[in-house]
């Protein structure tokens, strides 16, 4: 049995929230929305025709570039939850996907959306849309869990970033891609926050994923507090492979 159904140009999954996806406090991890999303996500490209193995065939991925999630209400373990998704087109490079979860009683409780990237498996370079409109022409009609796509994030100006912590990617975090997977980056990065500031409620989180990294790569971690806003930006041999503001 397929794991979503389609309403529309529509995805939704029924799921029930897992122990092993919540905090200390019951409540889902911001992370593991991010594993949900990546889920579904694959899974309604695939019924669209432009899923993992039709890229695959092309020696073709997607690659998550940017992402905002706002939390609207908790999500805790055991609620029984639906998840939606759907494809809004495309913008230069990037290709938009929003998300929506709603509570059983209909109720939002967490929206988001999504920027992507195809790149050439082998090269690692970036696709154009052009060079996939064969087999990525698609219908899709406009609507918005979040109206303005995800931005670029730029640390403030005027404070410098302290290295806080380093971590060497291991096999827990690389992916079907051969990369650290999305999720983990969200993770890394609220370790290297105070234990009193991830036991607050979280009100959004901004991701900007701006190199990959591989097996074995040592990322330096640096942190920076800008009024109720953490930033976390990861660098590898002095280049940033990503950058996530956390908004409380």
């Amino acid at each position: 049995m397929k794991p979503v159904s389609r309403e529309g140009y529509k995805f939704r999954q029924e799921i029930a929230i897992p122990c092993y996806q919540t905090d200390s406090q019951r409540q889902l991890r911001p992370a593991a929305f991010m594993d949900l999303a990546q889920e579904i996500a694959y899974w309604a490209a695939h019924e669209l025709g432009f899923g993992y193995d039709t890229l695959h065939i092309h020696h073709t991925a997607w690659v998550l570039s940017r992402m905002h999630i706002h939390f609207v209400k908790p999500v805790a373990w055991r609620d029984q939850v639906t998840l939606y998704t759907w494809h809004k087109g495309s913008s230069g490079l990037f290709y938009l996907r929003d998300f929506e979860l709603l509570n059983q009683a209909g109720e939002q409780s967490v929206v988001c959306t999504s920027s992507w990237v195809v790149i050439n498996e082998e090269t690692r370079r970036l696709v154009r849309p052009e060079d996939l409109a064969h087999f990525m022409t698609v219908d899709y009609e406009v609507d918005d869990a979040i109206a303005e796509p995800a931005p670029k994030i730029v640390l403030p100006k005027d404070q410098e970033a302290e290295c806080v912590a380093e971590h060497r990617v291991a096999f827990s975090d690389v992916d079907l891609i051969g990369h650290t997977n999305n999720a983990r980056y969200v993770v890394w990065a609220m370790d290297c926050l105070p234990p009193a500031q991830t036991g607050q409620p979280l009100k959004d989180v901004y991701i900007n994923f701006n190199k990959e990294t591989k097996a074995d790569e040592l990322v330096q971690l640096y942190r920076l507090q800008d009024g109720t806003s953490w930033y976390v930006e990861g660098h590898v041999d002095g280049k940033s492979c990503f950058v996530v503001k956390l908004e409380y």
